[in-house]
């Protein structure tokens, strides 16, 4: 059976509530960020909404959506 491309609708009389998708988190060049794994860290490129240069100090980490992770100060 293959998965339909097609968005499941939810009718009005429906007793179960509709899939909300969370906001996008977006960054901008100079942003302090916290990521729980690499700490604290400065956006140094921005790369659309694909992907976020960050230094972390002692590194530099490349974090890719959906920075769920990662968290602006």
């Amino acid at each position: 059976m293959t998965k339909s491309a097609a968005p499941r609708r939810v009718l009005p009389t429906s007793p179960f509530k509709a899939r909300t998708e969370a906001p996008r988190k977006h960054f901008a060049v100079g942003d302090r960020v916290t990521h729980d794994t690499y700490g604290l860290g400065r956006a140094i490129g921005v790369e659309g909404d694909i992907a976020v240069l960050v230094d972390f100090g002692s590194r530099q980490e490349r974090i890719t959506q959906p920075y769920t992770a990662m968290f602006k100060l």
